[in-house]
């Protein structure tokens, strides 16, 4: 007995996917001792990710014409407005800058996987999480202690 359908199987794997690279992301920002982390960082890459399949879901078993794109689009605009809160500013000085940029690329991240481009979702998670981890060394040890991990 089957339990669950191929098509299902393979949208399941995609949000998995995506929980699993937002969680990675999470982790880096946990380490740098940010406020957002792994459980942020892996619902919204997830959630991106279960919008455009739930789309996809909708075309493929109802046989409606759905346009992922335009959820896509819509998901950038939320993530957007969820970003615009972290950002803060206290005594001439902004926070939250990186969070909300770091949340908008787990949320772009989920997107991919959720198409499927689960290459492009894995090298952007890679990126990200070490152009988050170079930049933290930076800013605490300095510029030259950054370039000299890189080598």
């Amino acid at each position: 007995m089957n339990f669950i359908s191929d098509i299902e199987l393979e949208f399941s794997i995609r949000i998995i996917i995506a929980l699993v690279l937002g969680l990675l992301i999470g982790i880096e920002r946990v380490r740098s001792h940010k406020i957002a982390g792994p459980r942020t960082y892996a619902l919204v890459s997830m959630g991106a990710a279960l919008f455009v399949v739930t789309g996809e879901i909708v075309h493929e078993m109802l046989n409606v014409n759905v346009d992922s794109l335009r959820i896509a689009a819509q998901i950038v605009v939320g993530i957007g407005f969820l970003g615009g809160g972290m950002i803060m500013f206290k005594n001439g000085e902004k926070t939250g800058l990186t969070t909300a940029a770091g949340l908008w690329v787990a949320a772009a991240i989920g997107v991919a996987c959720g198409f499927g481009f689960f290459t492009l979702a894995t090298i952007a998670t890679i990126a990200t999480s070490t152009a988050l981890r170079l930049l933290t060394m930076a800013r605490r040890n300095g510029v030259a202690f950054a370039i000299a991990w890189l080598r």
